[in-house]
């Protein structure tokens, strides 16, 4: 089995492109469903928040249809 010194280790987790998975880039690119999938949980959670604040919009809705 080989080992490998801590200090062999890439600096910055890196995408196939070689650029850092972390970073802000505008455009089609491998980092763009990475910030998709944070913002998408962002929005999630803000509404499960807002929901439970008692201003929920789906129940208002569903009140309508009723």
């Amino acid at each position: 089995m080989e080992t490998r010194p801590s200090t062999d280790l890439p600096v910055v987790a890196t995408e196939y492109n070689g650029k850092d998975r972390n970073t802000f880039l505008f455009g089609w690119n491998p980092q763009a469903e990475l910030w998709n999938g944070r913002l998408a949980m962002i929005g999630f959670l803000a509404y499960l928040l807002w929901d439970l604040a008692g201003y929920s919009v789906v129940r208002d809705i569903l009140h309508l249809v009723r």
